[in-house]
């Protein structure tokens, strides 16, 4: 994406891949069930280390630094409604 910025044009790399991942359709069954798949439900970084049944360190889910983080999600969304909606699969295998 191109914004003006004071006479001349910067190139965002971030905003046109955001942009590409928001504009993909999903029709393909095989494409749909990988993307389900790929894309994990719940952030997978999220961590607690125990000691003696007391949190020693946590790490909380660091899915939110991705910068493309809520086009991922959406686009899982996309996936398992495509799934349920269009080809009448079950999903709940990939919850």
């Amino acid at each position: 994406m191109l914004l003006q910025n004071s006479r001349h044009f910067v190139f965002n790399p971030i905003q046109a891949i955001r942009q590409w991942l928001d504009s993909i359709e999903i029709n393909d069954y095989k494409v749909a069930q990988q993307l389900c798949k790929t894309i994990p439900a719940q952030c997978p970084f999220e961590r607690k280390f125990k000691l003696f049944n007391r949190t020693i360190l946590y790490i909380p889910p660091l899915c939110k630094l991705n910068p493309f983080y809520e086009q991922l999600v959406m686009l899982r969304l996309k996936s398992l409604v495509y799934l349920a909606d269009v080809c009448g699969e079950d999903v709940t295998v990939y919850c």
